[in-house]
């Protein structure tokens, strides 16, 4: 992986547009992409985070991760399927698909191309397993407390999540574990500040 973008001893926080421009200039490891991966535990402002960045990188493509997932038990084949699926084709030089999970139905829908665009986001759980050691230009790690991460996913399923939250927390930390994936990040992101700053236009690094 290439060096970190920031010690603990820079600034606090990062502008969107000077992180998109950091990313413009690495060069590109997935064939003619630039791949960046937004990880982190569940609801501690991935989604979020990835949205505004790829704004910045005017408009990059962006993947979910929950569209991969074939339901809660489908972290592990999640990241299989972008490997497969995405960067696979993607670094040949091909367009890349996925096939978007439906939580309704409980099956897969529509197919999603992916172009070869020169910067390309992936967000979620699994998005920088170890599958993209040899690919990824940045990977980025949110975190949040455990606290507000849960009343977050509370307001967003509207107390759909919380019969998964457990067996879930366990799945997660297990494969964070087991892909290091902190320790492999090159820029440490706090997903809950406890200080203000412009959520629009920039985002706090964690210690």
């Amino acid at each position: 992986m290439s060096s970190p973008l920031h010690s603990p001893d820079e600034r606090a926080s990062m502008t969107f547009a000077d992180l998109a421009e950091r990313i413009r200039a690495r060069p590109p490891r997935l064939g003619p992409v630039r791949l960046v991966c937004v990880d982190g535990p569940t609801c501690s402002g991935k989604t979020t985070l990835a949205g505004r960045l790829a704004a910045a990188l005017g408009g990059a493509p962006t993947i979910r991760m929950d569209d991969l997932y074939d339901g809660w038990d489908g972290l592990e084949a999640g990241t299989e399927r972008l490997r497969d699926w995405v960067l696979a084709p993607v670094r040949a030089g091909r367009p890349g698909r996925y096939r978007r999970y439906d939580w309704i139905r409980g099956e897969y829908a529509e197919w999603h191309e992916v172009p070869l665009a020169p910067v390309l986001v992936v967000e979620g759980v699994g998005s920088a397993s170890r599958v993209v050691d040899r690919s990824a230009a940045l990977i980025l790690w949110v975190e949040a407390p455990e606290a507000v991460r849960y009343a977050r996913g509370v307001t967003r399923d509207q107390g759909g999540f919380g019969p998964y939250w457990a067996a879930w927390a366990r799945a997660e930390a297990a494969h964070f574990a087991q892909q290091d994936t902190r320790a492999r990040a090159d820029v440490h992101v706090d997903g809950a500040p406890d200080r203000t700053y412009d959520a629009q236009a920039e985002f706090v690094l964690s210690g």
